[in-house]
């Protein structure tokens, strides 16, 4: 990957809607070679996918809650029981295997502590866990999904 892919992923992350050749007008490059440099990162799977950012409050999702867990049971068969399940849980947008004292962490949105609630018992009911805590945000204070690509 060179200077100029960096580039293209740059102008796609601000804004993917935009013509191959004004991509290529902002990198330098006339439309073709643009066009296959933007086939090319998404065949390596560099660009996984294109997709609209939604606010989420104007869709009726107020909330986003942090959901750290702590489990006994660390075998294969309950980690994959328990991804399977919050895989398939569209409340969730993020879900990590952690590092340290939280065994995994959701990032999980509801429309509200009622919606939210109704997630908890779902999520309680699936498999055995240690400790579940959940942490509400207050303010989103920065969102992005640009990576810093340099």
């Amino acid at each position: 990957m060179d200077s100029i892919d960096r580039k293209i992923l740059t102008v796609l992350q601000e804004d993917a809607s935009l013509s191959v050749a004004e991509i290529g007008n902002r990198v330098g490059l006339s439309s073709t070679p643009c066009w296959k440099r933007i086939q090319r990162l998404e065949g390596d799977g560099v660009i996984q996918r294109r997709v609209a950012v939604v606010d989420q409050s104007k869709v009726g999702l107020g909330i986003t809650v942090y959901v750290s867990v702590e489990t006994g049971d660390h075998s294969q068969e309950w980690l994959d029981r328990f991804a399977k399940t919050v895989e398939a849980m569209p409340e969730v947008m993020e879900f990590y295997r952690m590092a340290g004292d939280v065994d995994y962490m959701l990032r999980v949105v509801a429309a509200d502590i009622a919606g939210y609630d109704t997630f908890y018992k779902k999520l309680i009911a699936t498999v055995p866990l240690k400790n579940v805590t959940s942490r509400f945000a207050m303010e989103k204070i920065k969102s992005t999904t640009a990576l810093p690509i340099v």
